[in-house]
Protein backbone atom coordinates (compact mmCIF):
# COMPACT_ATOMS: atom_id res chain seq x y z
CA UNK A 1 0.00 0.00 0.00
CA UNK A 2 1.07 3.58 -0.69
CA UNK A 3 2.44 5.56 2.23
CA UNK A 4 0.82 8.98 2.53
CA UNK A 5 3.32 11.80 2.14
CA UNK A 6 5.91 9.44 0.65
CA UNK A 7 4.36 7.54 -2.24
CA UNK A 8 1.42 9.87 -2.69
CA UNK A 9 0.13 13.26 -1.58
CA UNK A 10 -1.45 14.29 1.67
CA UNK A 11 -5.07 13.47 2.51
CA UNK A 12 -5.27 16.69 4.54
CA UNK A 13 -4.72 20.27 3.43
CA UNK A 14 -1.17 21.58 3.77
CA UNK A 15 -0.93 25.32 4.50
CA UNK A 16 1.73 26.04 1.88
CA UNK A 17 0.33 23.81 -0.89
CA UNK A 18 -2.59 24.73 -3.12
CA UNK A 19 -4.27 22.50 -5.67
CA UNK A 20 -5.80 24.25 -8.69
CA UNK A 21 -9.01 22.70 -10.02
CA UNK A 22 -11.27 23.82 -12.84
CA UNK A 23 -15.06 23.71 -13.14
CA UNK A 24 -14.76 22.78 -16.81
CA UNK A 25 -18.34 21.52 -16.99
CA UNK A 26 -19.52 25.16 -16.88
CA UNK A 27 -17.47 26.10 -19.95
CA UNK A 28 -18.42 22.81 -21.65
CA UNK A 29 -22.08 23.71 -21.04
CA UNK A 30 -21.60 26.84 -23.17
CA UNK A 31 -19.81 24.83 -25.87
CA UNK A 32 -22.58 22.22 -25.91
CA UNK A 33 -25.17 24.97 -26.26
CA UNK A 34 -23.17 26.54 -29.09
CA UNK A 35 -22.69 23.20 -30.85
CA UNK A 36 -26.41 22.43 -30.61
CA UNK A 37 -27.12 25.84 -32.13
CA UNK A 38 -24.68 25.33 -35.01
CA UNK A 39 -25.17 21.69 -36.03
CA UNK A 40 -26.64 21.18 -39.48
CA UNK A 41 -27.39 17.47 -39.00
CA UNK A 42 -29.10 17.74 -35.61
CA UNK A 43 -26.44 15.46 -34.07
CA UNK A 44 -23.28 16.32 -32.17
CA UNK A 45 -20.76 13.92 -30.65
CA UNK A 46 -18.15 13.51 -27.96
CA UNK A 47 -15.71 10.87 -26.75
CA UNK A 48 -13.16 10.62 -23.98
CA UNK A 49 -9.69 9.18 -23.52
CA UNK A 50 -10.16 7.29 -20.26
CA UNK A 51 -13.30 7.26 -18.11
CA UNK A 52 -12.11 9.37 -15.18
CA UNK A 53 -13.81 12.38 -13.54
CA UNK A 54 -11.47 14.96 -15.14
CA UNK A 55 -12.61 13.67 -18.55
CA UNK A 56 -16.31 12.99 -17.94
CA UNK A 57 -16.80 16.44 -16.37
CA UNK A 58 -16.35 17.91 -19.87
CA UNK A 59 -18.80 15.42 -21.36
CA UNK A 60 -21.42 16.05 -18.67
CA UNK A 61 -21.24 19.79 -19.22
CA UNK A 62 -21.47 19.36 -22.98
CA UNK A 63 -24.53 17.14 -22.60
CA UNK A 64 -26.19 19.67 -20.27
CA UNK A 65 -25.57 22.44 -22.81
CA UNK A 66 -27.16 20.46 -25.63
CA UNK A 67 -30.10 19.52 -23.43
CA UNK A 68 -30.66 23.11 -22.31
CA UNK A 69 -30.46 24.38 -25.89
CA UNK A 70 -33.18 21.91 -26.87
CA UNK A 71 -35.38 23.05 -23.97
CA UNK A 72 -34.92 26.74 -24.74
CA UNK A 73 -35.39 26.42 -28.50
CA UNK A 74 -37.87 23.52 -28.77
CA UNK A 75 -35.32 21.49 -30.74
CA UNK A 76 -34.22 17.89 -30.54
CA UNK A 77 -30.46 17.93 -31.13
CA UNK A 78 -29.02 14.53 -30.24
CA UNK A 79 -25.73 13.95 -28.41
CA UNK A 80 -23.77 10.85 -29.36
CA UNK A 81 -20.96 9.43 -27.22
CA UNK A 82 -22.04 10.22 -23.67
CA UNK A 83 -25.08 9.80 -21.43
CA UNK A 84 -24.80 10.97 -17.82
CA UNK A 85 -27.93 9.16 -16.63
CA UNK A 86 -26.52 5.85 -17.87
CA UNK A 87 -22.95 6.83 -16.91
CA UNK A 88 -21.96 5.47 -20.30
CA UNK A 89 -20.04 6.75 -23.29
CA UNK A 90 -17.29 6.34 -25.87
CA UNK A 91 -13.68 6.11 -24.63
CA UNK A 92 -10.52 5.33 -26.57
CA UNK A 93 -8.77 3.96 -23.49
CA UNK A 94 -5.72 6.17 -24.02
CA UNK A 95 -4.59 9.77 -24.47
CA UNK A 96 -2.01 9.33 -27.21
CA UNK A 97 -3.33 7.45 -30.25
CA UNK A 98 -4.24 9.87 -33.03
CA UNK A 99 -5.34 6.80 -35.02
CA UNK A 100 -8.04 6.23 -32.40
CA UNK A 101 -8.99 9.89 -32.73
CA UNK A 102 -9.51 9.39 -36.46
CA UNK A 103 -11.51 6.17 -35.99
CA UNK A 104 -13.80 7.59 -33.31
CA UNK A 105 -14.47 10.74 -35.33
CA UNK A 106 -15.20 8.71 -38.46
CA UNK A 107 -17.60 6.50 -36.48
CA UNK A 108 -19.43 9.51 -35.01
CA UNK A 109 -19.67 11.11 -38.45
CA UNK A 110 -21.15 7.90 -39.87
CA UNK A 111 -23.80 8.15 -37.16
CA UNK A 112 -24.55 11.70 -38.30
CA UNK A 113 -22.57 13.96 -35.98
CA UNK A 114 -21.11 17.07 -37.63
CA UNK A 115 -19.58 18.68 -34.49
CA UNK A 116 -17.34 16.60 -32.21
CA UNK A 117 -15.70 17.31 -28.85
CA UNK A 118 -12.80 14.91 -28.19
CA UNK A 119 -11.76 14.92 -24.51
CA UNK A 120 -8.62 12.90 -24.99
CA UNK A 121 -5.55 15.13 -25.26
CA UNK A 122 -3.49 14.54 -28.44
CA UNK A 123 -5.95 11.81 -29.54
CA UNK A 124 -8.32 14.65 -30.47
CA UNK A 125 -5.87 15.94 -33.08
CA UNK A 126 -6.59 12.76 -35.03
CA UNK A 127 -10.25 13.75 -35.03
CA UNK A 128 -9.36 17.28 -36.12
CA UNK A 129 -7.35 15.87 -39.03
CA UNK A 130 -10.37 13.87 -40.25
CA UNK A 131 -12.60 16.95 -40.05
CA UNK A 132 -10.09 19.03 -41.99
CA UNK A 133 -9.55 16.37 -44.67
CA UNK A 134 -13.24 15.59 -45.23
CA UNK A 135 -14.76 19.02 -44.54
CA UNK A 136 -17.66 17.14 -42.96
CA UNK A 137 -17.23 18.01 -39.29
CA UNK A 138 -16.14 20.71 -36.88
CA UNK A 139 -14.27 20.27 -33.63
CA UNK A 140 -14.79 21.66 -30.13
CA UNK A 141 -11.33 21.78 -28.55
CA UNK A 142 -10.60 21.17 -24.87
CA UNK A 143 -8.17 22.49 -22.24
CA UNK A 144 -6.68 25.24 -24.41
CA UNK A 145 -7.95 27.37 -27.30
CA UNK A 146 -7.13 24.97 -30.13
CA UNK A 147 -7.00 27.79 -32.68
CA UNK A 148 -4.00 29.05 -30.71
CA UNK A 149 -2.44 25.70 -29.65
CA UNK A 150 -3.13 23.82 -32.94
CA UNK A 151 -3.43 26.59 -35.57
CA UNK A 152 -3.25 24.06 -38.43
CA UNK A 153 -6.84 23.15 -37.54
CA UNK A 154 -8.19 26.70 -37.11
CA UNK A 155 -10.46 26.20 -40.13
CA UNK A 156 -12.49 23.46 -38.40
CA UNK A 157 -12.38 24.50 -34.70
CA UNK A 158 -15.75 26.00 -33.78
CA UNK A 159 -14.67 26.88 -30.23
CA UNK A 160 -12.84 25.32 -27.28
CA UNK A 161 -13.52 24.57 -23.61
CA UNK A 162 -10.70 26.32 -21.81
CA UNK A 163 -8.99 25.72 -18.50
CA UNK A 164 -7.45 29.14 -17.92
CA UNK A 165 -4.36 27.89 -16.13
CA UNK A 166 -2.76 31.30 -16.65
CA UNK A 167 -5.54 32.96 -14.65
CA UNK A 168 -5.32 30.39 -11.85
CA UNK A 169 -1.53 30.65 -11.55
CA UNK A 170 -1.55 34.46 -11.74
CA UNK A 171 -4.20 34.69 -9.03
CA UNK A 172 -2.29 32.25 -6.84
CA UNK A 173 0.89 34.32 -7.15
CA UNK A 174 -1.14 37.44 -6.41
CA UNK A 175 -2.56 35.79 -3.26
CA UNK A 176 0.98 35.05 -2.07
CA UNK A 177 2.04 38.65 -2.77
CA UNK A 178 -1.08 40.05 -1.04
CA UNK A 179 -0.67 37.75 1.97
CA UNK A 180 -4.03 36.06 1.34
CA UNK A 181 -2.69 32.65 0.20
CA UNK A 182 -4.40 29.63 1.71
CA UNK A 183 -3.62 25.93 1.30
CA UNK A 184 -6.05 23.32 0.07
CA UNK A 185 -7.83 23.18 -3.27
CA UNK A 186 -9.21 26.18 -5.09
CA UNK A 187 -11.67 25.55 -7.90
CA UNK A 188 -11.79 28.08 -10.71
CA UNK A 189 -15.10 28.82 -12.43
CA UNK A 190 -16.75 30.97 -15.10
CA UNK A 191 -17.32 33.63 -12.45
CA UNK A 192 -13.62 34.23 -11.80
CA UNK A 193 -12.51 33.65 -15.39
CA UNK A 194 -10.72 30.40 -14.54
CA UNK A 195 -12.70 28.51 -17.20
CA UNK A 196 -14.35 29.83 -20.34
CA UNK A 197 -15.47 29.08 -23.86
CA UNK A 198 -12.93 30.31 -26.41
CA UNK A 199 -13.91 32.82 -29.11
CA UNK A 200 -15.44 31.51 -32.34
CA UNK A 201 -12.51 32.94 -34.35
CA UNK A 202 -13.00 31.93 -38.02
CA UNK A 203 -16.62 30.95 -37.37
CA UNK A 204 -17.62 34.22 -35.74
CA UNK A 205 -19.48 35.54 -38.79
CA UNK A 206 -21.37 32.24 -39.15
CA UNK A 207 -22.75 32.22 -35.59
CA UNK A 208 -26.19 33.90 -35.58
CA UNK A 209 -26.58 37.02 -33.44
CA UNK A 210 -29.50 35.37 -31.63
CA UNK A 211 -27.34 32.40 -30.61
CA UNK A 212 -24.63 34.76 -29.31
CA UNK A 213 -27.27 36.60 -27.26
CA UNK A 214 -28.56 33.31 -25.85
CA UNK A 215 -25.00 32.27 -24.94
CA UNK A 216 -24.49 35.55 -23.06
CA UNK A 217 -27.69 34.91 -21.12
CA UNK A 218 -26.69 31.32 -20.35
CA UNK A 219 -23.24 32.41 -19.17
CA UNK A 220 -24.74 34.99 -16.80
CA UNK A 221 -27.11 32.35 -15.38
CA UNK A 222 -24.24 29.88 -14.85
CA UNK A 223 -22.21 32.59 -13.13
CA UNK A 224 -25.02 33.64 -10.76
CA UNK A 225 -25.96 30.02 -10.05
CA UNK A 226 -29.55 30.21 -11.30
CA UNK A 227 -28.54 27.61 -13.91
CA UNK A 228 -26.41 24.57 -13.08
CA UNK A 229 -25.10 21.57 -14.99
CA UNK A 230 -26.52 19.08 -12.47
CA UNK A 231 -29.84 20.90 -12.39
CA UNK A 232 -30.25 20.61 -16.17
CA UNK A 233 -29.11 16.97 -16.27
CA UNK A 234 -31.48 15.98 -13.49
CA UNK A 235 -34.33 17.82 -15.19
CA UNK A 236 -34.89 20.36 -12.41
Amino acid sequence: TAVEGKDCGSATDIPNVRGLAFQTDQAAFLAGYAAAGMTKTGKVGTFGGIKIPTVTIFMKGFEAGVKYYNTQNKKNVELLGWNTAKDDGLFTGNFDSTDDGRKFAESLMQEGADIIMPVAGPVGLGSAAVCKETGKCWIVGVDTDWVVSSPDYASIVLTSVQKKVDVAVFNTIKDVKDGTFTGGTKTYTLADGGVDMAPFHNFDSQVPADLKTQLDTVKKALVDGSLTVDGVLSGK
